[in-house]
């Protein structure tokens, strides 16, 4: 084997390093990133249909299973369902009435949803990264069945 072939199989190795060590384990998590933002939208759309629900039977008593953890679930009776505490994040929680609930979970999906817009584009970024690399290594690949002086002459 010549020595640019040599040199040729050293960067596509480098490559493809590259491409599976940093681009797809970005991509990956990027992915996550957003799979968990979904969940909590899904989360909190399931909170305003909840929230609808009470408004809708116009009860203020209020009888549902709480998940104490592990699917492990407890029934509750909420005697006054009229304001309900909310997670706003941080471990922290405020009472809200059901109005003002309605209106927290329409900004907050508004600004989670505009951050899986971000997550999105980031994702796209890293595969046209990922097909930029594929199509040097193409390159790299085809500058190997070239004859040796063609081979001088691109480096």
């Amino acid at each position: 084997m010549t020595p640019e072939a040599t040199g040729i199989n050293e960067k596509v190795l480098q490559y493809e390093t590259f491409i599976n060590e940093v681009l797809k384990g970005d991509l990956q998590k990027v992915l996550e990133q957003r799979d968990a933002v979904y969940e909590k939208i899904a989360q909190y759309l399931q909170l305003k249909n909840t929230i609808k629900s009470i408004q809708e039977t116009d009860s203020k008593e209020l009888k549902t299973d709480v998940d104490l953890g592990c699917n492990f679930y407890v029934q509750a009776h909420v005697p006054d369902a009229s304001k309900i505490y909310v997670a706003v994040g941080y471990g922290f929680f405020v009472e809200f009435t059901h109005e003002e609930a309605l209106k927290f979970i329409e900004k907050k999906t508004n600004q989670l949803t505009e951050y899986t817009e971000v997550l999105t584009k980031d994702a796209a970024k890293i595969k046209a990264n990922i097909r930029m690399v594929l199509e040097g290594l193409r390159e790299l690949q085809g500058l190997k069945d070239l004859p040796e002086d063609r081979r001088r002459e691109v480096f």
